[in-house]
């Protein structure tokens, strides 16, 4: 993980914080019998939920780690310095959880507050590797600043280009 030196320690905290709350296993519904439902989403027994976890970078910039005996939920609130890249951010994260299938792990719709969600249960850790899926969480935090910023910068030039084009007339 080739991280700038401001994003490293806040991206090596999420990753410790997400290995120790990522112990989860195959725990059925105390409430109805045959169910096994992620506990976080549900809620139905408080003594099966931790404490959420709030990693933060900045006021604007943020992780949301809630862990259950079942299921751990990630919510990422990503910078968003202007009102373009609020926009951006808006869109890009709206075109990736239209695809959340694809993902397995992505929630299609981000907790209340945060850009974007991932929702890891036992059954993901019966398929796949733990630390491949929080590397799967930590380059997807650092390639979507990279993303947004890049597109940004793309959306700026274009700008420039039409209103050098537009000026020209004058």
């Amino acid at each position: 993980m080739a991280s700038s030196g401001a994003l490293k320690p806040y991206l090596d905290t999420v990753k410790a914080t997400l290995n120790a709350a990522v112990c989860i296993r195959n725990f059925p519904s105390q409430v109805v019998e045959r169910h096994n439902k992620p506990e976080v989403e549900v809620k139905q027994s408080k003594e099966l939920t931790l404490n959420p976890l709030i990693v933060s970078r900045s006021e604007k910039e943020s992780c949301l780690i809630e862990a259950s005996v079942n299921s751990v939920r990630v919510s990422i609130r990503i910078k968003q310095a202007d009102d373009i890249e609020e926009i951006l951010c808006h869109k890009f994260t709206r075109f990736l959880m239209q695809r959340s299938e694809q993902f397995l792990i992505m929630r299609r719709k981000a907790i209340e507050n945060y850009d974007i969600s991932f929702l890891i249960t036992h059954s993901h850790l019966e398929t796949m590797w733990k630390h491949k899926l929080i590397d799967f969480i930590i380059q997807f935090m650092e390639d979507i600043d990279k993303e947004i910023s890049a597109m940004k910068i793309a959306i700026n030039g274009r700008a420039r280009m039409v209103a050098t084009e537009f000026l020209k007339q004058f």
